[in-house]
């Protein structure tokens, strides 16, 4: 599995502005509306899907990388998302640091498997500092999705 089999071009900012984790959350899905991969009438109820998710522990594993994700029923196939906060977010982290990476996932309510590969795919993905450091320097959005199919690549080579 790619990354780029569910997380689409569009989908991707380097430029989150919130400063909390619902509002990280909230504009992350606003991408995903913004692409039509969900139905804006469904936002607020993801939103909070993926709070309850948040309140029974946090996604932020540490690093500066959070990966909210949950399960809606409206979902069709896995979807996702990639922003970068400059600033950084307080997101509850393992290692107490702020988070600067968001891979946001939506899986059908159904689905495991490919929901688990995903989260495992972005967590090899992002035990590379280099990787990290990347992504949070890309100067745009078409940088920061070259580096996500570079990684593809070398990664389906392996």
């Amino acid at each position: 599995m790619n990354l780029t089999d569910f997380i689409s071009r569009d989908a991707v900012t380097i430029n989150l502005k919130s400063q909390g984790k619902e509002d990280v959350i909230a504009e992350l899905v606003e991408l995903l509306v913004e692409t039509s991969a969900i139905d804006r009438k469904h936002k607020k109820k993801i939103v909070e899907i993926l709070m309850a998710r948040e309140a029974l522990g946090s996604t932020a594993i540490g690093q500066g990388i959070a990966i909210p994700h949950g399960k809606y029923e409206g979902a069709k196939q896995l979807i996702g998302c990639l922003g970068i906060s400059k600033k950084g977010v307080d997101f509850d982290s393992l290692d107490g640091e702020p988070a600067h990476i968001f891979f946001l996932l939506i899986a059908p309510a159904d689905s495991a498997g490919p929901h688990l590969k995903a989260l495992a795919r972005i967590s090899r993905l992002l035990k590379d500092k280099f990787i990290r450091e990347s992504l949070k320097s890309a100067k745009d959005e078409k940088e920061m999705m070259a580096i996500i199919e570079q990684e593809d690549a070398r990664l389906s080579a392996a």
